[in-house]
């Protein structure tokens, strides 16, 4: 095969190579809070970045809150986003609430904090209807379940933006696993043949379920596959707060002024399973790899940084994860009192122009709710 290139006259080996050669992870802060690429340090106030700190340990505390709840049985599905927080509130906290995001199934904290009230969340987990039952002026879609499918939804109403004439973005987030889906090429194709508004984040958090990267895919990175499409791609430490913030504005400015999409890669990891629905990391990874990790946790460097300033404490951190567990006892009380589902209404959801048989069935399970 080689020979074939030498004739064309392509280095075989030089173009295997060309993306790996020149490629650099972002990073602004290293694993011990300090400073390392001054350049890209964001224009954030140290308010701002105190507030993008206690946005993380929200996110924290709501991952280690909703799991015992689970497990309380009062939530349904929920896929744990612990050591995922500088990837997933890091680039939450470069966009506006007018632009529209479309979350995976794990990134429902980015969905609150766009403004989706917590115990809609809840009722969500639950699969209560009312937990995808939107305000019109909230731009944004219910977590996609099916995987990659919300990189082609991002396709089409970053192009709805554009034709609209509007200056907001749709972005949306997918991991590792994503990429590996048709959906996940065909949204990024489309938006940069038609040069739309989107922004692409890849959560490569090392494994989908208990797959591993490395066996999905014989590209070195994942923000390469960009190549592909046209578009530009950059790599990015997912446990660097600072570097998310830093990259998802600057594609912002980007995609808002015209010049169409971009993919970011994410190097993150999750610490929990993949969902509470049956998973076991021990089966896939190893005890080494989880600490190795673990040193790398997005709370502790950006919490070293912060201590470094005199900006944080543990008392302050006290008092705010105390508020939080407020805020989540309150929104736990709302989704236990949400009216229990009927059967007639999973039937009067399905159909716009209810048919004569599933009528009868509604009409069937009217009666009988009633008695």
């Amino acid at each position: 095969m080689k020979e074939v290139f030498k004739m064309a006259g392509i280095d075989f080996d030089k173009l295997k190579n060309i993306v790996d050669d020149k490629f650099e992870t972002v990073r602004v802060l290293d694993n011990d809070g300090n400073v390392v690429n001054k350049d890209l340090f964001p224009d954030l106030s140290d308010e701002q970045i105190v507030e993008l700190f206690k946005k993380m340990v929200w996110s924290r505390v709501l991952n280690e809150r909703s799991t015992k709840l689970n497990r309380q049985g009062r939530l349904g599905f929920f896929a744990p986003t612990a050591g995922e927080e500088a990837s997933q509130i890091g680039s939450e906290f470069a966009m506006e609430k007018e632009d529209y995001i479309l979350p995976a199934y794990r990134d429902v904290p980015q969905l609150v904090l766009h403004g989706l009230p917590l115990y809609k969340a809840f009722l969500w987990s639950r699969g209560h209807v009312d937990g995808n039952k939107y305000p019109e002026n909230f731009n944004a879609l219910p977590p996609q379940i099916i995987i990659g499918a919300q990189y082609v939804q991002a396709a089409g109403i970053a192009l709805g933006l554009k034709k609209k004439g509007s200056k907001n973005v749709a972005y949306t987030y997918t991991g590792d696993g994503g990429t590996s889906q048709g959906d996940f090429y065909e949204g990024i194709n489309f938006a940069g043949a038609f040069k739309a508004p989107a922004i692409f984040v890849v959560q490569n958090n090392g494994y989908a379920i208990s797959v591993p990267r490395a066996k999905q895919t014989a590209a070195k990175t994942l923000a390469q596959k960009g190549v592909a499409a046209g578009i530009p791609f950059v790599q990015v430490d997912g446990m660097d707060a600072l570097a998310m913030y830093s990259v998802m504005k600057a594609a912002r400015e980007y995609a808002a002024a015209g010049n169409g999409p971009v993919l970011i890669e994410t190097l993150t990891y999750r610490f929990g399973p993949h969902t509470l629905s049956g998973d076991d990391p021990k089966r896939y990874r190893t005890a080494e790899e989880e600490q190795e990790w673990k040193e790398k946790d997005p709370l502790i460097r950006m919490r070293t940084y912060l201590d470094k300033k005199g900006l944080w404490s543990e008392e302050k951190e006290k008092a705010w994860t105390e508020e939080v567990n407020k805020e989540i006892d309150e929104a736990m009380v709302l989704t236990e009192k949400a009216p229990k589902q009927k059967v007639s209404e999973y039937l009067k959801n399905v159909f716009v122009d209810t048919p004569a048989t599933i009528q009868e069935q509604i009409d069937k399970y009217t009666k009988k709710e009633a008695e």
